[in-house]
């Protein structure tokens, strides 16, 4: 009988990890994957991380799904960011999906074409969780070694050779580090992200809308 009772544990065990799972958490295992943001200006192409699998795998959710189809790039700042993936139609005020707890990787930065996720602000999100849909992409602009020592001073965090190469090269988002989660990169469209910064904006709202369309690349 316990032998018995030993293989029907096993077999439930057995069971429950072969379970079917989404096509997005079976696309994701053990690898960076590709994504495409389709816009009126062109194609941006993204690297989700593999090491963020709570924000890959929501990524790639809304991706397969088609519900940010139709969303647009809400909020534009030139040197600072493009954000989109409000829930279509909401002009950026609704997000699609429950937070994400945070995953802060020292080793992903706010470089520029860093792909980041939005949340609300700290009071009332203290666990600086993630929107369900709401990402951003850094544009921002390059600082120098001293602007990197005082912001090291405020925020007590020490940017790395590494960094501060980014940083004093391409560009990026520097306060942002340990605040927002980073998932991704873009890998291929830089120069989309810099069309998109540069439009006629009403506040930071594009003049003419910016319609996002996302696609794995498989």
């Amino acid at each position: 009988m316990r032998n018995y009772i030993s293989i029907c544990l096993c077999l439930i065990l057995a069971l429950t990890v072969f379970l079917p799972t989404s096509q997005a958490q079976k696309s994701i295992a053990g690898k960076d994957v590709l994504v495409t943001i389709t816009t009126e200006l062109g194609i941006i192409t993204v690297r989700l991380y593999d090491k963020t699998p709570l924000h890959k795998a929501n990524f790639l959710k809304h991706a397969e799904s088609g519900d940010l189809n139709g969303s647009i790039f809400h909020r534009v700042i030139n040197q600072f960011m493009i954000q989109g993936g409000g829930k279509p139609g909401s002009n950026g005020s609704e997000s699609i999906g429950s937070t994400i707890p945070a995953e802060f990787i020292p080793e992903y930065f706010h470089k520029k074409g860093a792909l980041c996720a939005a949340r609300m602000g700290d009071q009332m999100n203290p666990k600086k969780e993630s929107s369900g849909s709401q990402f951003y992409i850094v544009h921002g602009r390059v600082s120098s070694n001293a602007d990197l020592d005082l912001m090291q001073k405020r925020s007590r965090t020490k940017y790395t050779e590494a960094k501060r190469k980014a940083y004093t090269t391409i560009g990026g988002t520097p306060h942002l580090d340990g605040a927002y989660t980073v998932f991704g990169e873009v890998v291929d469209g830089i120069d989309i992200v810099d069309k998109i910064a540069s439009v006629a904006v009403n506040g930071s709202n594009p003049v003419t809308p910016i319609t996002i369309k996302l696609m794995v690349v498989k």
